[in-house]
């Protein structure tokens, strides 16, 4: 029986690549996102490709109401994730506290920590209901330290950390098992859309070393999702080789 992986923000960056690999692998996918033009096409090459069943849910992570109306009316055959990934997820500028505008850190709260929560809210009991799960959370390096003008965009992470664990406790009576995986820099939209379209500035931010690429964070979610029902990862950090942490890269 294939098993079956539900992916927030799936149109771009981290969520796309996911889905290409477990798609790859014979996994049915339900992929999420905003842009239902960029979803549909998504899910028609998967489904081509790779001969699985794609499923496109077209919401905003933010919209509470929104979120549970389309999940909870999936049909029966879409209501058994073995699989569920938190990747939506954004950084909005990159500001000193008090020059921060409100309106980024509301879209932060809402998308990184919020949407977090609505999904997975949403999809657990049918986990529960299966008598087993896995719930793989995308955080940040941003999770493990605050930098400079990174403030609420840090703390949403801090917050995915936090939540992570958390899920981990309490889910243990399940057999849920929840990863907390948190990149480093990665080469994708991200910085693009801190930047709100500045391409020069988000170029910037990778010159002078080889980041991280999509494909590196979707491997490596594979193998976690993979592993015997005995082992779980439950805190993965993981940067480029010429980066150490939120402070530390070596450009040449």
């Amino acid at each position: 029986m294939s098993k079956t992986i539900l992916i927030t923000g799936a149109t771009s960056g981290f969520g796309q690549a996911m889905a290409e690999k477990f798609a790859s692998e014979k996994w049915d996918c339900i992929i999420t996102g905003r842009r239902k033009e960029k979803l549909e096409v998504l899910a028609n090459d998967l489904a081509a490709k790779h001969n699985v069943s794609v499923l496109p849910l077209v919401f905003d992570v933010r919209n509470r109401a929104e979120v549970f109306e389309v999940l909870d009316h999936r049909d029966e055959h879409w209501k058994h994730v073995d699989l569920l990934v938190n990747n939506a997820g954004l950084a909005a500028g990159r500001d000193l506290f008090d020059e921060a505008l409100i309106e980024d850190w509301d879209t932060m709260i809402d998308t990184n920590v919020k949407g977090l929560l609505y999904v997975s809210k949403a999809v657990i009991p049918e986990m529960i209901a299966n008598g087993k799960g896995h719930i793989i959370n995308i955080g940040s390096t941003a999770a493990k330290e605050v930098y400079k003008e990174g403030n609420v965009y840090c703390a949403s992470k801090h917050a995915v950390a936090a939540i992570s664990e958390a899920q981990r406790i309490d889910l243990l009576r399940h057999k849920i098992k929840v990863t907390a995986i948190h990149p480093g820099a990665a080469e994708t939209e991200f910085s693009l859309v801190r930047f709100k379209g500045d391409t020069e500035k988000a170029k910037a931010v990778y010159e002078g070393y080889q980041p991280l690429t999509a494909g590196d964070i979707a491997n490596t979610i594979y193998y976690c999702a993979t592993l015997p029902d005995h082992v779980c990862i439950n805190d993965l950090v993981i940067t480029c080789t010429a980066q150490a942490n939120s402070f530390y890269t070596y450009k040449e």
